[in-house]
Formats: structure tokens, C-alpha cells, sequence
């Protein structure tokens, strides 16, 4: 079982940054950030796999960066450039599995979420 607790959330005008955090008992798998808005599927934002490689969304690359403290099991989403429609609830999610996709159903542990919320 890994325990993951996201943090970092908060609302900001469109154009700023945020850093979101999530803190992991264990990191040592393929780590994904996920967003969900109201009324609309999870879907995939950035990942990391156990080499360090990352994959991002189409929708946020050159915006967003995942990067990993694998001494302190933290996964970092380093926000910037934010538009309203990436207003949220972000997860922290992470995927035992030796394929590592940015596909929610491949992650097995999630944590409680931490709403961003951009403002026009």
C-alpha cells in the first residue's frame, strides 16, 4: 500500500504559477499527476517513470514540470503559464506496473486531491 498526500493547491489569475507536492511513502514506481474537473473524465497530465523519463499532455507541456526528490519521496507539478481551463482538482497517483502510460486505470494509488482553481 503507498499513502500519497498532495499539497500546493490554492487559486491564482491566469498567467501565474503554482507548485503542487505530493508526499510518498513509496516513489520507487511510475508517479503521475491527474486532473479532474467538474463534469468532465480524469485524465492524464505529466508522469515519471522509474528512470526519470517524463511524458506530459498535450495541453500543458512547455507549461508544466514533474520532477521527483526521491530522497525526500516527493513528486513535485511545477505550474506555470496557467489558463482557467486548467482549473481542477489535481492528483498524485502512482502505478506499480512494469508499463508506465499516462492512463489512469494503470494507477492503483491515489491520493485525496488538491484543488487549483484559475481565474481569468
Amino acid at each position: 500500500q503507498v499513502q500519497l498526500v498532495e499539497s500546493g493547491g490554492g487559486s491564482v489569475q491566469a498567467g501565474g504559477s503554482l507548485r503542487l507536492s505530493c508526499a510518498a511513502s513509496y516513489s520507487r514506481y511510475c508517479m503521475g499527476w491527474f486532473r479532474q474537473a467538474p463534469g468532465k473524465e480524469r485524465e492524464g497530465v505529466a508522469l515519471i517513470d522509474r528512470s526519470g523519463r517524463t511524458s506530459y499532455a498535450d495541453s500543458v507541456k512547455d507549461r508544466f514540470t514533474i520532477s521527483q526528490d526521491r530522497a525526500k519521496n516527493t513528486l513535485y507539478l511545477q505550474m506555470n503559464s496557467l489558463k482557467p481551463e486548467d482549473t481542477a482538482m489535481y492528483y498524485c497517483a502512482a502505478n506499480p506496473r512494469a508499463s508506465c502510460r499516462l492512463q489512469f486505470q494503470d494507477f492503483n494509488y491515489w491520493g485525496q486531491g488538491t484543488q487549483v482553481t484559475v481565474s481569468s
